[in-house]
């Protein structure tokens, strides 16, 4: 992928190509002179042909306890109460307070805290070799969302906006509901990316509206024609600074922010939702209501072509109190999840619409402080669905206590790699030219992981 701003494409196919016969050369033309008048966002043709479409990004912001969802370790049982060394330290092991059984036809090992989701296990598609390298909140989100911790990068979601544009130009492609507030923009922006590649937040706690959407003061045309003006004089600079992707993607804001107070109200709207659809999702729900709204949300935003969805919610650091706090954490997104899977499948988009569940790491098999657990970057487990990975697959293991990954070792940067490649991008051919180098997702680091393609 290249870096050149859309005024200059044209040009340049033009120049690159005059030897290949008028035909294909007027072909070619006409379709940059389209790209040029649709924005950078327009949709953009993937390296090779992909699964998935979209993707929904849940994110379970704190690091949720694998060992008590998702990998079972009946060692960890059998050892309950065990003083093990940790670090300099000594810690006693605990027991996981939930039942774990086999589910579906592939055996899935799901515990009793996730009964809702249980019943998906043919649909999951398991990581238990998940690793990471930095262990402290602040640098393990930025690492989960742009591959690096230490500097500001383009975030997952915006490469891939980059990499394929947007399928409504009406709307986002990229949208961040209830965005991480103690990193911010860190983790949805675009960095040297173009400005038109960050996230669009939107917090529902706000209420299932998006605020200032509409101006106050101003009717429909009145803005209309304030937008234009603004356009010529913005335009008029474009053409003497030839390049300028902060001012480029100002100009494509503008214009989409003009289109989606018509857009969007529509789409926030459930009153047209059948009342078994809410209560599918468990809006009204004392406990799922919140995380049940961005759920159905995140299915009416695909399904008119969002790109890339990411839900956060926090509240997933459990040091301590683990049996009540983790099984609240949990009640409030197992039967929104499941009811989310239900309704992509019947309406045939789970085929093509890649599913992330996961945190920034995971969490210490033995306990810390009055009864949770601590940090872990060992191994953790994360899991995916639809998109074209392997339905009720179970990929990598750790240890029998659940703390160091030691199969199917797979990093942030592997992770990336793989999605990408069900989005039909090559990761290290999706780069972008930034301060004299070629920057990518997953710098000069990650592999595919071939095992859990379908």
């Amino acid at each position: 992928m290249n870096s050149y701003p859309l005024i200059t494409r044209r040009h340049m196919l033009q120049t690159a190509l005059s030897g290949f016969g008028y035909t294909a050369l007027t072909a070619l033309s006409h379709q940059a002179a389209a790209a040029e008048k649709a924005g950078p966002l327009a949709p953009k043709l993937p390296h090779f042909p992909a699964k998935a479409k979209r993707v929904i990004f849940l994110f379970m912001s704190g690091a949720p306890s694998h060992v008590d969802m998702f990998d079972y370790k009946p060692e960890l049982t059998k050892r309950n109460g065990e003083e093990v060394a940790y670090g300099r330290a000594q810690s006693k092991l605990l027991a996981s307070p939930w039942q774990f059984k086999q589910h579906g036809e592939s055996g899935q090992w799901i515990s009793d805290v996730m009964p809702h989701l249980a019943q998906h296990a043919d649909d999951l598609c398991i990581l238990n070799g998940m690793t990471t390298t930095i262990a402290s909140h602040t640098g393990g989100v930025p690492m989960m969302h742009t591959g690096n911790f230490q500097t500001v990068r383009p975030s997952l979601g915006a490469w891939t906006l980059y990499g394929l544009g947007s399928e409504n130009q009406d709307l986002p492609g990229f949208l961040a509901m209830n965005p991480l507030s103690n990193l911010g923009q860190h983790n949805h922006g675009s960095a040297f990316l173009p400005a038109s590649m960050q996230a669009t937040m939107l917090r529902t706690a706000e209420g299932d509206s998006m605020p200032h959407l509409a101006p106050p003061h101003q009717s429909s045309a009145q803005q209309r024609r304030q937008l234009d003006l603004l356009a010529s004089f913005n335009g008029a600079r474009l053409e003497q600074d030839i390049v300028n992707n902060e001012l480029e993607g100002l100009i494509t804001s503008y214009e989409l922010a003009f289109r989606m107070q018509t857009s969007i109200p529509s789409l926030m709207d459930f009153a047209k939702e059948k009342p078994a659809t809410l209560k599918a999702y468990g809006i009204g729900g004392k406990a799922t209501d919140a995380f049940g709204r961005q759920c159905l949300l995140a299915r009416r935003f695909a399904e008119a072509g969002v790109r890339f969805i990411e839900i956060g919610t926090d509240g997933w650091d459990h040091h301590s109190s683990l049996q009540s706090r983790l099984g609240e954490s949990c009640k409030a997104i197992d039967q929104p999840i499941a009811a989310l899977l239900a309704d992509l499948k019947q309406r045939d988009m789970l085929k093509d619409t890649l599913l992330l569940w996961g945190g920034e790491f995971g969490r210490t098999p033995h306990s810390q402080l009055s009864g949770g657990r601590d940090h872990n970057i060992g191994g953790f487990t994360m899991w995916m669905a639809g998109g074209g990975v392997k339905p009720g697959h179970r990929h990598g293991a750790t240890d029998d206590l659940g703390a160091k990954a030691i199969e199917g070792k797979t990093s942030v940067h592997d992770l990336h790699a793989t999605m990408l490649h069900l989005l039909g991008l090559d990761h290290e051919k999706l780069s972008y030219r930034y301060s004299g180098r070629d920057f990518r997702l997953t710098d000069s680091k990650g592999s595919v992981v071939k095992e859990i393609l379908a």
